[in-house]
């Protein structure tokens, strides 16, 4: 298996866990800010619905609460390297200056984690089916 196949690439690429090739977000971190939970409905590539029902990405709150437990502790530590005493204020200025800087990523990461959960790779985008947007009628 090449690094290109794998759910890694997909999660740290917020690339689609389908294909890996179409983009989950339409537009970088860096270019828009603002815009940074914008995501895409579906992926350009393969078809693939990035919202398969309402309130799915709530099981992502989890994973991004375990990176910025993660994030929090590493800044702890590496306080307690570089002060000699590290006070309450130091750590809590800290803490929200990094994650305000990491928030737009921590986002998309742990959403692009979520859906690498259940949506498995199935091959390049051009030897996948791909899927069709489901279109309900409503009954007469």
């Amino acid at each position: 298996m090449s690094w290109k196949e794998s759910t890694s690439y997909s999660i740290v690429n917020l690339k689609c866990p389908r294909c890996h090739e179409g983009d989950m977000f339409p537009t970088s971190i860096l270019a828009k800010p603002s815009k940074f939970s914008k995501m895409n409905a579906a992926c350009a590539c393969c078809g693939q619905n990035f919202e398969p029902e309402p309130g799915y990405y709530w099981g992502a709150m989890y994973i991004s609460y375990a990176i910025n437990t993660a994030l929090f502790v590493t800044v702890w530590v590496a306080l307690g390297f570089v002060v000699e005493q590290v006070t309450v204020t130091m750590i809590v200025v800290s803490l929200l200056l990094i994650t305000v800087f990491f928030l737009p990523y921590i986002f998309r990461l742990s959403r692009a984690a979520w859906i690498a959960i259940f949506i498995r790779y199935e091959g390049p985008c051009n030897l996948i089916q791909k899927k069709q947007k489901l279109v309900i009628q409503p009954l007469r």
